[in-house]
């Protein structure tokens, strides 16, 4: 049997029925090979970035994990924003690349290059994946299959890749003779003190639920929004994590974090008990001003990962390295005896009234478009709607302001945050479930990075819908500049080199749909009812005129509390619990 072949078949046996890549020279045998499977489709993108950020999109909306294939050299480098992506975002996703002929390749000479296209993308990636390796011995096929398989999804997950040179590929190799993978991976788990969560939950006065992105990755939503609805419990989610909790639920407060609701960030501020499932409680979410963050009050810290447990450096934590559904599993019977928390309800509620996001709006920002077009958003969502957001400010108008329902889905960056993410993502998430509706959001900067994915939308028909912000510049880094920079906009605007191509002309370059909304028709509601009220894919341009802003912002030396614009500090002190942490009075 050609060992392209058993590769296609041991991706049947997976239920892989969907690979994304970019057919080149050294992988052609593999190309080939699925071309004869009756079970998956080799999904031919027009740049590899967008095969390894489709495959994260597929994986995140399926049970199954994702698969993309490059050739050597340029193909292989190529993958690596994903990858990467992938790795900080612990996405499962498998990535197999073409290499020289064993023959070919130069393994230790010191040498630069030996064979054609060789570059050695093992040790490129070995720093953001969790296993890399050269199969350059066809007995070892189906061990590094195995192994790659298990360690993408074992433990905390992420991207695994395997390297094939050209004639490990063609060689004829004997299935029941091959070295098999039988080694089963154990993540240690620290034992539950169940008496000391209880005591903790049950004698806190001010609990906050903080849902980070492991939570859907552990599959845990359901159990969250019952253990959150059981215990009467609120919650706030970080940026990865949106979308664990329905968000038209009383006991949701908002997102917190460096762009996160205001309300949201002051409840955290002044909560005893922090109850942090699946989150790195990473400075995008405490602020950089780590001693103010939670300063009265306790973590219950449940992380998979005992790294980050141990290397967080935030204090006052119960670090339990336990996946968090079997967390809320074991947690989710239990009884808790608690005080009367009327007041902090009754706080939670003031917050949620006088600092959401629509005060914050009509307060603090001036252009409101960006905002306005994520309530056109919010009124045509349905409950199978899955959000792909991209990265910059785009993304942050809509974490800051969908509001996600039960049945949504919402997939963003977080760690590696690359512009571009979202038309791919959205591909290979229509891929996974060609039924659902998929509102792809981005900005004119990553939507220039992306638009060979648009080729791919027309194609195939996905029913995806493909929302571009244009303001006509870098926008979260012209808000940066204004901030730090004296308001030099290099590289950001169009006197200053950056310039945006004719939308709706690239939009009749991919044969789809386009559609152009000002500010005049945001409220004409015929108009937005054709474009929305339906399925068919297409490009809405929203031209948005000046610059915008994202508020509220969460400044390096600022307390999670007080982001800007800032409050009064009269306002900011009668509208905390505990004493307001300001530098000047240390």
């Amino acid at each position: 049997m050609k060992l392209s072949d058993y590769i296609v078949e041991f991706l049947e046996n997976k239920s892989i029925d969907n690979v994304f890549g970019y057919i080149g020279g050294s992988i052609t045998h593999m190309v080939d090979s699925i071309s004869k499977s009756k079970k998956i489709n080799f999904i031919q993108v027009y740049h590899e970035q967008t095969a390894a950020i489709a495959a994260e999109g597929y994986s995140r909306n399926s049970n199954k994990i994702g698969v993309a294939m490059a050739t050597s050299g340029p193909g292989a480098t190529n993958l690596i924003t994903g990858i990467a992506d992938a790795y900080f975002d612990s996405i499962p996703t498998v990535y197999i690349t073409g290499q020289v002929n064993t023959y070919e390749y130069k393994y230790d000479k010191p040498i630069r290059q030996q064979g054609f296209q060789e570059t050695d993308v093992v040790n490129i990636v070995k720093p953001i994946t969790k296993y890399a390796v050269l199969v350059d011995d066809a007995n070892e096929i189906r061990y590094h299959l195995e192994k790659a398989f298990e360690i993408a999804q074992s433990g905390r997950p992420g991207p695994v890749l395997l390297d094939i040179p050209m004639n490990i590929q063609r060689t004829d190799i004997n299935p029941n003779k091959i070295n098999k993978y039988d080694k089963k991976i154990t993540v240690k788990e620290k034992s539950l003190d169940i008496k000391k969560i209880k005591e903790m939950i049950g004698n806190s006065e001010r609990p906050l639920i903080l849902s980070g992105g492991g939570i859907i990755k552990a599959k845990a939503e359901n159990l969250l929004n019952e253990f959150a609805e059981k215990n009467n419990l609120p919650v706030v989610t970080s940026l990865m994590g949106k979308g664990a909790f329905n968000e038209e639920s009383e006991l949701f407060v908002g997102m917190i974090g460096s762009y996160g609701n205001r309300c949201a960030n002051m409840a955290i501020s002044n909560a005893d008990l922090l109850i942090a499932l699946g989150s790195r409680l990473d400075t995008r979410q405490t602020g950089a001003l780590l001693e103010g963050f939670l300063r009265e009050g306790k973590i219950i810290h449940v992380d998979i990962d005992q790294d980050e447990l141990d290397f967080n450096r935030l204090p006052r934590r119960e670090k339990i390295s336990l996946d968090v559904k079997k967390f809320l599993n074991e947690i989710i019977n239990i009884n808790f005896r608690v005080n009367s928390r009327e007041k902090w309800y009754n706080y939670l509620d003031k917050l949620k009234l006088n600092y959401n996001q629509e005060k914050e709006i009509k307060k603090n920002v001036v252009n409101k478009f960006p905002y306005k077009i994520m309530d056109v958003v919010n009124y045509y969502s349905r409950k199978k709607d899955i959000f792909c957001i991209d990265v910059g400010q785009n993304q942050m108008f809509a974490a800051q302001k969908i509001k996600i329902k039960n049945g949504q889905k919402f997939f963003t960056s977080g760690g590696l945050a690359p512009m571009g993410y979202a038309l791919p993502a959205a591909i290979g998430a229509s891929f996974a479930t060609p039924q659902r509706r998929i509102i792809a959001i981005t900005g004119d900067g990553g939507f220039q990075i992306s638009t060979q994915s648009l080729m791919l939308i027309s194609q195939y028909n996905l029913p995806i819908k493909v929302l571009v912000l244009n303001n006509k510049s870098l926008g979260l880094i012209t808000q940066f500049q204004d901030l730090y920079f004296d308001k030099r906009k290099v590289g950001t605007m169009k006197k200053s080199g950056y310039h945006v191509p004719g939308i709706k002309d690239i939009a009749k370059a991919y044969n789809l749909d386009y559609y152009k909304v000002n500010k005049n028709d945001i409220e004409n509601r015929e108009y937005l009812d054709e474009i929305f009220k339906n399925d068919k894919n297409c490009i809405i341009e929203f031209l948005i005129e000046g610059l915008t802003k994202v508020f509220p912002k969460l400044e390096y030396d600022s307390p999670i509390e007080d982001p800007t614009p800032k409050l009064k500090r009269i306002e900011l002190e009668e509208n905390m619990w505990i004493k307001p942490y300001n530098q000047l009075d240390k």
